[in-house]
């Protein structure tokens, strides 16, 4: 086996591993197999995205030397862009609605990039919105560049190329189903659009969480349940993104909170995979959808990102329990807890000799 040399990140973008999943599933007569996007140097599948996004605007020069990106962001795009623009030479300024964990906030001023925190909650057209905001910060700020991810076409257009066409060499073009989240939606539209050319029966599933609007305008093309406030990070919507292609799609699978963190800490527990909630969202998803299914199949789950951006969060007891996700009465069989030795010589009834 060969390794080549890579003359910056930007070479290591893509190119993710697809691992069959072997424990989660319980007795499920499926197969599924896990494309891990935090092997993308950035650690989540944004890098796709974040380098598209910066080549497409150099490309049509609305991006200049020594200019700044402004975006709205739940934290991975951001630091997508934020290690592109760090060997670019870019500045960046990034929106983030409060509800975004503080290790995501940490990650992006490490790369250099100004963070602006907006509260969660409030309609997209609200002037304090993470969108309404960057879009003035943009509008405001010299030689900027606002990303806008959520519209811009060169979103789905980088997962049509690359994504979808890696998942279909790795499984050697038999595969079922691919199940995967839409915050901008980028993501699941792209490799829709890649399997619509190459395999038309695969089907496109989107786990979206409770609160989210997506799964309304795919069913009854209209809101039902008004938007509610959820704690997964990066996927589901209160407003539709140009970037959600619901007419690639073939279904929705509706996922709670408590679904979705309760899988994250299975799929690290027993499949060693320190993924964040949205995957355990999209874990849950899959495992909905394959129940309705009549004869065995190969599901592709789509993971985001890595699990140590939450570890505040779904990894941490204490704010489990104040969130209403974990069960207090459960904490002593949750994760080992930190402990000095003295007290654990004690618990053992061992003596420092």
């Amino acid at each position: 086996m060969s390794l080549k040399t890579a003359q910056n990140l930007l070479e290591l973008i893509g190119q993710t591993p697809l691992v069959r999943l072997n424990k989660v599933m319980d007795q499920s007569p499926h197969e599924f197999y896990a494309k891990i996007e935090y092997f993308n140097p950035g650690g989540s599948v944004k890098d796709r995205l974040g380098l598209a996004l910066i080549e497409g605007a150099e490309k049509r020069g609305e991006l200049k030397p020594g200019g700044t990106i402004v975006e709205a962001t739940s934290g991975n795009t951001g630091l997508g862009l934020a290690f592109v623009s760090a060997l670019k030479g870019y500045k960046c300024i990034f929106i983030m609605p409060d509800k975004i964990s503080e290790e995501k906030r940490a990650i992006l001023r490490a790369y250099g990039a100004q963070v602006v925190i907006t509260p969660s909650g409030v309609e997209p057209e609200d002037p304090r919105s993470y969108l309404s905001v960057s879009r003035k910060i943009a509008e405001n700020t010299p030689n900027s560049f606002y990303a806008n991810q959520y519209h811009n076409p060169d979103n789905a257009k980088i997962h049509a190329i690359t994504t979808g066409p890696e998942i279909w060499e790795q499984m050697k073009g038999d595969v079922d189903a691919i199940v995967g989240g839409a915050g901008t939606g980028g993501t699941l539209s792209g490799i829709g659009m890649f399997m619509k050319e190459k395999k038309s029966k695969t089907q496109i599933i989107c786990a979206d969480p409770i609160g989210s609007i997506l799964y309304d305008l795919y069913y009854h093309k209209k809101v039902i349940d008004p938007p509610k406030p959820y704690k997964v990070e990066g996927v589901g919507e209160d407003m539709l993104p140009d970037n959600v292609h619901l007419d690639l799609m073939h279904g929705f699978v509706q996922v709670t909170d408590q679904e979705a963190f309760s899988m994250t800490r299975r799929l690290i527990s027993e499949e060693a995979l320190c993924v964040g909630p949205s995957s355990g969202m999209i874990m849950v998803g899959a495992l909905k959808y394959a129940q309705k299914l009549t004869k065995p199949s190969k599901i592709v789950v789509i993971f985001p990102d890595n699990g140590r951006a939450y570890l505040s969060k779904v990894f941490n007891d204490q704010w489990m329990v104040e969130n209403g996700l974990l069960d207090a009465a459960k904490i002593k069989n949750s994760f080992a807890k930190v402990v000095n030795a003295e007290d654990f010589y004690q618990q053992k009834n061992w003596k420092f000799e």
